[in-house]
């Protein structure tokens, strides 16, 4: 039984701890905290948590608590992991894991020296759509895989954590992720020969929108869009020489169709997906299993993927002129 606390009271937060208690043969919700106890306190009641904390340090504190759950705004997950690895607790933190590399890299020295394990909570990567997706372009159904293209769209500018700067705020940060990322799985093992990347800023300084373009090693090419100020089709295509697949959603994979090479295409199969609670179970239960074994990184989110992703996204920030977080200091 895999004992956890979650530091952070907001939607994300009530999303997993849903997740949990419907997991309670092998996860327990040891503790919740916030800077307000009062919003931990009304977590706890909602949710039958058995501990309530008006600070994150109360929690690491906590001898029963065995992995810390960060549902905060990014910008603050380096310094909120830092200090839960001083106590030996293992970690799960939401997407995006840093506000950069660099952080990133501090983090996982630090897990290394205390021997704790430490995961980026994106959860398309632990989802059993990415094997699926993978297995059909292993096969050769579609060929060799030529162009990739995927985008993600929300009505989400108003919000304070993608408005502000200083939150990691910006299209990119936030759900720009899962296109970069649907992209990364769907060429994994094929390293990037040349990116480029154009953005659209607001007021404040981060990105409302963006574009980017990738060509890889095997001569594939991808195209990605995020967008705070709209809702997209959410969609990813992988188009081969012999057919293309259609992934209904990267954010939450619902379907996959596979299509002839034929013109007009011809759909040949329908593939629906269906999680066993809400899809987020699988990054909970990856860590479960990867702390049992004594593991310090996910299978699935290794380390170094964490850290590509946020080289590529360090890149297209320095571009753009796109500070956050921690930036705004230095």
């Amino acid at each position: 039984m895999l004992r956890i606390g979650i530091i952070g009271c907001g939607n994300i937060a009530g999303t997993l701890a849903s997740t949990m208690l419907k997991m309670s043969d092998r996860i327990t919700i040891e503790a919740v905290a916030s800077r307000d106890k009062t919003k931990a306190e009304e977590f706890a009641s909602r949710f039958g948590v058995k501990k309530a904390y008006g600070s994150y340090e109360e929690l690491y504190q906590d001898n029963d608590v065995q992995l810390v759950y960060v549902a905060t705004p990014h910008a603050f997950h380096a310094s909120q992991m830092l200090d839960a690895i001083k106590y030996g607790k293992n970690i799960l933190a939401e997407k995006a894991f840093c506000i950069n590399a660099k952080e990133a890299e501090e983090v996982f020295k630090a897990a290394a020296a205390k021997k704790v394990f430490v995961g980026e909570a994106i959860w398309t990567r632990y989802m059993p759509s990415r094997k699926m997706i993978n297995d059909i372009i292993a096969s050769g159904r579609i060929g060799k895989v030529t162009t990739v293209t995927a985008n993600l769209g929300y009505k989400i500018i108003h919000k304070p954590r993608i408005a502000d700067p200083a939150l990691g705020g910006g299209a990119l940060m936030d759900v720009g992720v899962y296109p970069l990322n649907f992209v990364l799985m769907a060429r994994e093992g094929d390293p990037i020969k040349s990116m480029s990347g154009l953005a659209v800023k607001s007021d404040e300084g981060v990105d409302l929108r963006n574009i980017i373009s990738f060509t890889f090693e095997s001569g594939a090419a991808a195209t990605l869009f995020s967008d705070s100020e709209c809702v997209s089709d959410r969609k990813g295509w992988i188009y081969g020489t012999e057919g293309s697949i259609e992934v209904e959603n990267v954010n939450n994979p619902e379907e996959i169709k596979i299509y002839s090479a034929d013109r007009p295409p011809v759909l040949q199969e329908t593939i629906k997906i269906e999680h066993k609670i809400n899809g987020y179970e699988y990054e909970i239960d990856a860590a479960a299993e990867a702390i049992e074994k004594g593991k310090l990184e996910p299978d699935a989110m290794p380390w170094s993927e964490t850290l590509r992703v946020l080289r590529i996204t360090d890149a297209l920030r320095a571009v753009w002129g796109i500070k956050l977080g921690s930036e705004l200091n230095g």
